[in-house]
C-alpha cells in the first residue's frame, strides 16, 4: 500500500521532532504499534473511581452524600486548573482572564444548581443517623475551597472581618501573621465553649503550611492583584468586571448559602440547633452578612457591600419576595 503524501509528511515531522532530542523515531513507532487501544474505562480509571465510596454505615443515602462531595472536589480541581492557567499567562491577559473566569463561574453555577442533591435528595432521618459516624469530619475541611479563595483575592480580604480594617491600615503585614486571623477560624469553634474544634485543629495541622505557601505564591498572581495591575482602560472592561463580580457572588454568596439552606433543613431545630458534624458554628459561619467575605470590594457599591447576601437569604431561604 502506497503511503499518502500527508502521512509521509507527518512521519518526517515526527522524525524531526524526536531527532532533536536524540531519540530514535523507530522505537516510538514500535511503541505505538504494540500498545493496546485506549478504552474509555481505562482512560478515566472508571473501575477505581467506582470503588472510592466507602460508607461508614448501612444507610443508602450516605453513599449519595459521599459521591456528591467527591464530585464537588473534582469541580474544585477543575477551577484550580483555571486559576493556574491565569497565573501563568504572560500576554493577552484581559481576554484570557475573562474566558477562564467564565469557566470557573460555570463550574460553580453547576455545583450550586445541583445542590438540591444535598437539600432535597436525602431522607432527614437517614442523614441524622449516618452523620454521627462522620465526626469530626466536615466539609469545612475542604482544602481546595480554601485554595480557590486564596487564588481569587488578596489575602487581607480573607482576614476576619473584625480585624480586617486594622490590618489593612498597617500595610505590609506578612502572610504568616494574617493567617493567624483567617476568617474561617471564627466558624470552627465549639458552640458551647468557644474553643477551637478538633475539625479545625486537624485541618490546620495537615494544610496550614500548604495554604500559607500558596498564598505567598499567589501574592502577585491572585485575580484581584492581576486586575489591579491592569492599565486604567483594561480595568474598565465591562466583561471582565461582570465576570469578577459573578465570581464573588458564586463563591461568597451562592455557594455558602446553598449550604446554609441545607443546614437550615437538616440542622435547624427549635428550641436548640443541632451541631454540625465538625462542631462548627454554622449559624455564624455560613451567612455572608456575618463574614462579609468579598473578593473584589472595589467593584461593588456601598449598598451592595452593606447588604451582602441579604437578598439571597430573604428570597431563597425564607421565601420572602
Amino acid at each position: 500500500m502506497e503511503l499518502k503524501p500527508e502521512i509521509i509528511k507527518k512521519i518526517e515531522l515526527l522524525e524531526e521532532k524526536y531527532s532533536t532530542m536524540g531519540q530514535d523515531i523507530s522505537s516510538y513507532l514500535d511503541g505505538l504499534l504494540y500498545s493496546d487501544y485506549l478504552t474509555y474505562w481505562d482512560y478515566i480509571h472508571l473501575d477505581t473511581l467506582l470503588t472510592m465510596q466507602n460508607p461508614k454505615t448501612h444507610f443508602p443515602d450516605e453513599e449519595i452524600f459521599i459521591m456528591y462531595h467527591q464530585i464537588t472536589e473534582l469541580y474544585f480541581k477543575m477551577m484550580l486548573n483555571e486559576f493556574e492557567q491565569i497565573a501563568n499567562r504572560k500576554e493577552n491577559l484581559v481576554e484570557f482572564m475573562i474566558a477562564r473566569i467564565t469557566r470557573i463561574n460555570r463550574y460553580f453555577e453547576n455545583l450550586t444548581r445541583s445542590f438540591d442533591v444535598m437539600i432535597e435528595g436525602m431522607e432527614p432521618d437517614q442523614f441524622h443517623k449516618f452523620r454521627m459516624s462522620l465526626l469530626p469530619a466536615s466539609g469545612f475541611q475542604s482544602v481546595q475551597y480554601r485554595m480557590i479563595e486564596i487564588c481569587s483575592t488578596e489575602f487581607i480580604n480573607l482576614v476576619a472581618k473584625d480585624v480586617r480594617d486594622d490590618y489593612s491600615k498597617k500595610g505590609n503585614i506578612s502572610i504568616d501573621e494574617l493567617f493567624n486571623h483567617i476568617y474561617w477560624r471564627a466558624g470552627a469553634t465549639e458552640l458551647a465553649t468557644g474553643k477551637q474544634t478538633l475539625t479545625l485543629i486537624q485541618f490546620e495541622e495537615k494544610y496550614a503550611d500548604k495554604l500559607i505557601s500558596l498564598a505567598k505564591r499567589y501574592k502577585e498572581t491572585n485575580l484581584l492583584h492581576l486586575y489591579k495591575s491592569l492599565d486604567a482602560d483594561a480595568q474598565k472592561n465591562e466583561k471582565l468586571i461582570i465576570a469578577l463580580r459573578q465570581l464573588d457572588v458564586n463563591v461568597n454568596i451562592n455557594w455558602p448559602l446553598s449550604h446554609y439552606k441545607s443546614a437550615v433543613k437538616y440542622l435547624q431545630k427549635d428550641p436548640e440547633d443541632i451541631k454540625a458534624t465538625g462542631g462548627t458554628n454554622w449559624q455564624k459561619y455560613l451567612p455572608p452578612r456575618f463574614q462579609k467575605r468579598i473578593f473584589y470590594p472595589e467593584l461593588w457599591t456601598d449598598d451592595d457591600l452593606n447588604n451582602w447576601g441579604k437578598k439571597w437569604v430573604e428570597s431563597v431561604v425564607f421565601g420572602l419576595a
